[in-house]
């Protein structure tokens, strides 16, 4: 896993043995990304100007009680199936994030070797700097999580073991 951020921009790359195809499910279909990350299931509508939507779990309502349904929202720029998606991201769980606006986040899936495709998500932050650094790991101190580094390292062991990192 590797990752690289400024003050605008953080690429996070991870490799997983399985097929592109594999992959575009398990972070489009509610069933899959549902199960990894923070388990926030999200909804897509996969063609251009389609919602995309991501919805706290009770977990989350637990720990936050005055959360609401939904966690983060966007639209889909780009749909290239089992290749890429382009979407706009925002953070809706925190007034201060949510107030940054919308971000952009690209999903770009290229076969590699052997059965093995690399994941590419370029998150480009530009007027979002506390977003930026809870999306980087920055806030995993204060309980926030690992950002994008656990997120893809999460999808990587569902998709190749068919269990997440925990659980």
């Amino acid at each position: 896993m590797t990752s690289t951020a400024t003050d605008t921009v953080q690429i996070h790359r991870v490799y997983i043995k399985a097929t592109p195809e594999r992959v575009w499910e398990a972070i489009t279909s509610p069933e899959w990304n549902g199960k990894y990350g923070y388990g926030a299931p999200a909804k897509y509508e996969l063609r251009a100007g389609g919602k995309y939507e991501a919805y706290a779990t009770e977990e989350m309502k637990a720990y936050d009680p005055n959360l609401g349904d939904l966690c983060v929202d966007g639209e889909v720029i780009e749909v290239d199936p089992p290749r890429k998606l382009v979407q706009t991201w925002r953070m809706c769980m925190d007034e201060g994030m949510k107030e940054e606006g919308f971000t952009r986040l690209t999903w770009q899936i290229d076969p590699s070797f052997d059965g093995v495709c690399k994941l590419t998500v370029t998150h480009e932050l530009s007027g979002a700097p506390k977003l930026a650094e809870m999306v980087n790991g920055g806030l995993e101190h204060t309980g926030a999580g690992g950002g994008w580094a656990f997120v893809l390292s999460d999808l990587k062991s569902l998709v190749e073991t068919g269990a997440p990192l925990a659980g």
